[in-house]
Order: C-alpha cells, then structure tokens, then sequence
C-alpha cells in the first residue's frame, strides 16, 4: 500500500509542473493567442530559478526570478504577435529554439551545481496520517497553491467582469474593440500573466520537481501543457485534472519499473508522450466538439480599425 502512497505523491508532483504551465497558456489561449514557447521559457526559467536559489538560498526568490523571465520572454513574444502581426505559430517556436539554445549555454557552469539543504515540507498533523499523509500532506506549498490558483482562475474568467472582458476578447476582439475595451492591451497582459505562470512551471521543475539543471531537462513538458489545454477544451477545473492523470502516466513508468515489470525502460519513457498524441487523435475526430468550446479567434491576429 505504501508504493500506492509513493506514486500518488509523485503523480501530484509531476502533475504540478504541467497544471502551472497549463493554466499559463488558457489564460494565452482565452484571449486568442497561441504561444508555442512554452518550452523555451520554461527552460530560461528553470535555469534563472535554480541559479538564484544556488545563489540566494531562498527557494522563493528563485520562483519569482524564474516568474519574471518568463514574464519577459512573453512580453517580447506578445510585442511581436500583437503589434507588429507577427505570425503566432511561427514566432512561438522561434521562442522555443531560442530558449533551448539560451538555456543550454547560461547553464553551463550550473550542471554541477548543489542546491543547498532545505527542509522538509509537511502539513502538520495530517501529514501523520497513515497512508493519506505521505499520499496528499507532505508536498510543497506550490502543490496546493496550484489547485486554490485553478479555483481562483475559474472565479476569475466566469463569475468577474475582468474575466468576462477577458474571453469576449478571445471571442471576438472586433466587438470588444468597437465597445471600447482596449484589445491589444488586454491581449498583452493576457500573454505576460500566461508566460509567468510558464516561468513558474520551470522554476518549480528545477527548484523542487528534480532539484538540479541539466539541458534540456523540461523534455517536452511544454508541448504536453500545450496540448493539456485543448485536452480540457480550454476549462481550468479539466486543466488540472488533466495534468494530474499526464502527471501519473509519467510516474507509472518508474512505479512499473520499481514492481520489477520486464517493460523496455525506451517503451515507459514514451508513455506520456503516446498518451499524449492517443488523447489528441481522440478529440479530433469531434471537431464540433472542439469549435464549440475553442475561443473563436485562437490564432488569429487582430488589425484595429480594420
């Protein structure tokens, strides 16, 4: 029971890194922008975060240095799409090479680098309860601030006015635009608070999830949060659920792998990527499905005036 316990831990760990990064980009994707760097600024932060806290000691500063990059990189990326009507997809993956490529070389001096001792985290009491306390009471504080962040989301975009200016600009930008909301701003803001969440995600992978860097360590994480969001057809309630069964699927390997299953360890890694595309193939085959809950304007550039 125990190694029960064990993977539904790690599959609330893992799933935290994909239900930040994943939140990020609904909140991209509800205004109409599809940010495909998801992976490069994931990647540029893990490496600022791990870097400051091997600096600083403070696993906190390190989350919001890696807030702050991502938040940059996706204030140049919305520039780009936004006002100069560069094409989304295009620029998107540009930010991811770039920030493969970036990261890779800022982190060099870093691979060997030792995060300093920390302790512990456990929430008291519960945390001594037998199975459920290993299980579901001895994460990190980002952990369970990732589901109040879901809830506070879904307040936000269904029950505030903020959040209702929010995806009728994703729905249709012309009309907001002709009653006056200021689309390319609320787009901008949008595309920052998303990659900060991003940028959140990476300091979470390197800070806490592993804790070390190693290039390329995100593996993909990025294009499976990208993919999380048409999965929970663009819902944050479905998001996090989402990236909690990815977050198992990812753990199952190494549970499969520790029962002593004789499973090629090529064939465990691939899982979460197979699911991945299985989960894709499904949907699709219901595209009124999917039109009917995407944002009307996803991927689609905005001229005012025009």
């Amino acid at each position: 029971m125990e190694s029960y316990a064990l993977l539904l831990a790690a599959t609330l760990n893992a799933g935290t890194v994909l239900a930040i990064a994943s939140l990020g980009l609904l909140i991209n994707e509800k205004v109409g922008i599809v940010n495909l760097g998801a992976e490069g600024m994931m990647l540029c932060a893990a490496i600022a975060g791990f870097a400051t806290v091997v600096t600083t000691g403070n696993d906190w500063l390190g989350f919001a240095t890696g807030m702050g990059v991502g938040a940059l990189l996706a204030a140049i990326f919305g520039v780009l799409v936004i006002w100069l009507n560069t094409n989304q997809y295009a620029t998107g993956l540009a930010l991811t090479l770039f920030g493969t490529g970036f990261s890779a070389f800022v982190g060099t001096s870093f691979v060997q680098a030792k995060m300093p001792e920390r302790s512990s985290f456990a929430v008291p009491y519960l945390s001594d309860i037998p199975w459920f306390g290993s299980a579901l009471f001895r994460h990190h504080p980002l952990v369970y601030l990732t589901v109040l962040l879901a809830l506070a989301l879904i307040w936000f975009m269904y029950r505030t006015r903020s959040g209702l200016v929010l995806r009728s600009v994703g729905e249709s930008p012309e009309s907001a635009h002709a009653l006056g909301y200021p689309v390319r701003r609320i787009r901008l803001l949008a595309v920052v608070a998303g990659g900060a969440l991003c940028g959140l995600a990476g300091a979470y992978l390197s800070v806490i999830y592993t804790p070390l860097w190693v290039e390329g360590m995100v593996a993909g994480k990025g294009w499976i949060a990208l993919a999380l969001t048409t999965f929970a057809t663009w819902r944050p309630a479905r998001v996090l659920l989402g990236a909690y069964l990815f977050g198992g699927v990812t753990m199952l390997q190494f549970h499969l792998q520790g029962m002593g299953v004789d499973v090629p360890a090529q064939f465990l890694s691939m899982l979460p990527y197979v699911a991945t595309i299985v989960v894709l193939a499904l949907i699709s085959r219901n595209p009124q499905w999917i039109r009917i809950n995407m944002p009307t304007s996803l991927g689609k550039p905005f001229y005012p005036g025009a």
